[in-house]
């Protein structure tokens, strides 16, 4: 199974973003993680309209064997081992690729949340999408070390 976030934003927080990319290439090899990003959608007044936009653009990047999880604040609480044992399950299940998506400014359209095989929150605060890649990028690393060693 291999592993990706896909995120929304321009990624102007340089220590978060050290932070994530430090703990992304940590990752076994064999996950063949990818980090995507999406410009975020320009906002003319409709906060629903730029979410709407930019779940369009997720769901665009998801393909065929993937399994998604929403990163909101609306999701459900995870401990580490739990986390690891959501990635896991996921494997078993058959999964190609795992995909972890992270809203813009706006979070997620309804569409990513209802395209999304889990809804999972790192915080019960809302982050901006840099904290939450580092966040996830730490947590996909103790995951795997976990699950594979480290």
């Amino acid at each position: 199974m291999k592993l990706a976030t896909i995120w929304v934003g321009k990624g102007r927080v340089q220590w978060a973003e050290a932070g994530a990319a430090e703990y992304t290439r940590r990752l076994p090899a064999h996950l063949g993680y990818r980090d995507i990003q999406i410009k975020p959608e320009a906002y003319r007044g409709d906060k629903v309209a730029v979410r709407d936009a930019e779940a369009r653009s997720i769901l665009a990047a998801i393909k065929g064997g993937d399994r998604l999880i929403a990163l909101d604040e609306r999701g459900v609480d995870l401990t580490s081992e739990a986390f690891a044992s959501l990635i896991d399950s996921a494997a078993q299940l058959g999964t190609k690729r795992l995909v972890f998506a992270i809203g813009g400014p706006y979070g997620h359209g309804a569409a990513v949340r209802t395209e999304a095989w889990k809804t999972v929150r790192l915080s019960k605060m809302v982050l901006n999408h840099s904290m939450a890649r580092m966040l996830l990028s730490e947590q996909l690393y103790r995951a795997s070390t976990l699950l594979w060693g480290g």
